[in-house]
């Protein structure tokens, strides 16, 4: 029988003028918008059938400072489904902070490429199933990457980025996912930069690029304007779950509604 499938809603967190934390959507990583409270939309979508949550400190690489684990608390203590948390973790204190304060599992971005050995420590500690690698990739059409596809008649490579999409790094998404997989991560979390906030539909070739390369599970992110991208991202790139916040967010699909979709074309999901 087929592993089910999971729909996964995610929020990015930064903190508001008055120091507190609050949920924004944007695109391509910019144009940040305030969209609720971060306490209140868990609650809504642990009540509304989410397979698992996502809770994105998403300023706190590039600021430096620490993840808002009082916030986490807040929202571990609403969520009884899978919580993953990430931003700001660069240490293994960081990930045991994370883990103590009520999320499952952590994911990591800037941390891990700055410092792969991050992944290793992580997965001798806690467990791979613990420790995600979240890649924010984005398109590059020129000679300096590894791994080439072709994308609307072009040849290009996705490069990782780091703080929040702020910065390049030259590492090819595919390589890196490869590394991560052999240092411990139980999951990649795959963000395409180009896709985000657009609605047009996840990054496909990105997706299928990391499904192809690694075994570890895959979770696809960026892009998602409706029921029938999760069914792309699911049925041509292989993803094993599917992240979505705008349609979530603003009330244009329910959770049930994408499942029901799902189900109705024999995607296996928990109804």
């Amino acid at each position: 029988m087929a592993l089910t499938k999971r729909i996964i809603p995610c929020i990015d967190v930064d903190l508001d003028e008055d120091g507190n934390a609050a949920v924004y959507t944007g695109v391509h990583f910019e144009d940040l918008q305030y969209t609720g409270d971060p306490v209140e939309m868990a609650k809504a979508y642990n009540d509304a059938g989410a397979d698992e949550f996502v809770f994105l400190d998403i300023t706190a690489s590039a600021e430096g400072r620490e993840t808002m684990l009082d916030t986490v608390s807040a929202v571990a203590d609403e969520c009884f489904i899978p919580l993953t948390v990430g931003g700001g973790i660069r240490t293994k204190a960081d990930i045991k902070e994370t883990l103590r304060a009520g999320a499952d599992k952590v994911s990591i971005t800037t941390g891990a490429l700055e410092r792969p050995e991050l992944i290793n420590e992580g997965a001798a500690a806690f467990g791979s199933q613990c420790i995600v690698i979240s890649v924010d990739a984005r398109r590059r059409y020129d000679e300096e990457g590894e791994h080439y596809v072709e994308v609307d008649g072009e040849s290009c490579w996705f490069e990782c980025t780091k703080k929040g999409g702020r910065e390049g790094t030259g590492i090819d998404v595919i390589e890196w996912a490869r590394e991560a997989e052999s240092r411990g991560a139980g999951e990649l979390f795959v963000n395409s930069i180009d896709a985000d906030g657009t609605k047009d539909g996840y990054d496909v070739p990105l997706t299928s690029a990391v499904c192809d390369a690694v075994s570890t599970p895959v979770i696809a992110s960026s892009g998602c304007g409706g029921p029938e991208d999760m069914y792309e991202v699911f049925t041509d790139a292989g993803a094993d779950a599917a992240l979505a916040a705008s349609i979530f967010h603003f009330g244009e699909y329910t959770i049930r509604e994408i499942k029901e979709y799902l189900d109705e074309r024999d995607v296996p999901v928990r109804l």
